[in-house]
């Protein structure tokens, strides 16, 4: 059970002071009457609220597909550039939601953002060994021989040695290569330092599927959906 005034504002209906005055003007109806008290308990999953007449959809969780644009980065709050919680509309940004992993300020693609801290949680931790994919270019040929180090572990600058790693090489000439990239990790600049490892760079990274979850090709860069209630289902089975 939680306070009427609670559930309003975390659905962006203004401040518990704002929500109190409009719940006093009598335009808030539970269960199809209308009430007064804003500080009564109710459970937001079952009870029928209205505001202004119109039924309002609770949820407690959110969950997001993002199709990341280059520039920006993956935070909730930055001071000098624009975030991906900034590229969301108020409806969702009153949900405090968070970017599930990173992707590099250059990096594009999928990004899941929600507010449910245990399946984020369970999709970067390691050890539940959830793929992320990538499709890269990168500026010199990508060889058999990289591929057999990438699957052996690459060993960073740092002295970190990587998980193994799956390289699948789509096209490679001695102007460049397109690959795709499996990893179950997410450490700093993680692709481009493996690359980097190999004397090689990338020029162009986009991550294409995280666990069970493709990028919507539907979705041009800087726009986002909210997940199927069916894919949510299957990220939290994993």
């Amino acid at each position: 059970m939680e306070r009427l005034d609670k559930v309003l504002a975390n659905l962006g209906y203004g401040t518990r002071k704002e929500v109190k005055a409009i719940v006093k003007d009598g335009i808030v109806e539970v269960d199809d009457v209308v009430v007064n008290d804003s500080g009564m308990k109710i459970d937001p999953e079952k009870s029928k609220i209205k505001v202004f007449g119109k039924l309002i959809n609770y949820k407690k969780f959110i969950y997001l597909l993002m199709n990341k644009p280059d520039g920006v980065v993956s935070a909730t709050f930055d001071n000098y550039d624009e975030t991906v919680i900034d590229l969301l509309e108020p409806e969702h940004q009153v949900f405090e939601p968070f970017p599930v992993g990173r992707l590099d300020k250059d990096t594009v693609g999928l990004l899941l953002i929600t507010n449910d801290g245990e399946l984020n949680h369970r999709l970067i931790s390691p050890k539940w060994h959830v793929d992320k994919v990538y499709y890269a270019e990168i500026d010199k040929a990508v060889t058999d021989e990289d591929v057999k180090a990438f699957a052996e572990g690459i060993v960073l600058d740092d002295g970190y040695k990587c998980l193994p790693a799956k390289l699948e090489i789509l096209e490679a000439d001695e102007n460049g290569s397109r690959v795709n990239v499996t990893i179950q990790e997410g450490k700093f600049h993680q692709v481009k330092r493996m690359f980097i490892s190999r004397d090689k760079n990338v020029v162009y990274l986009q991550r294409i599927k995280f666990g069970p979850i493709e990028l919507d090709n539907e979705l041009e860069e800087g726009t986002y959906r909210e997940l199927s209630e069916e894919e949510v289902k299957i990220l939290k089975e994993i």
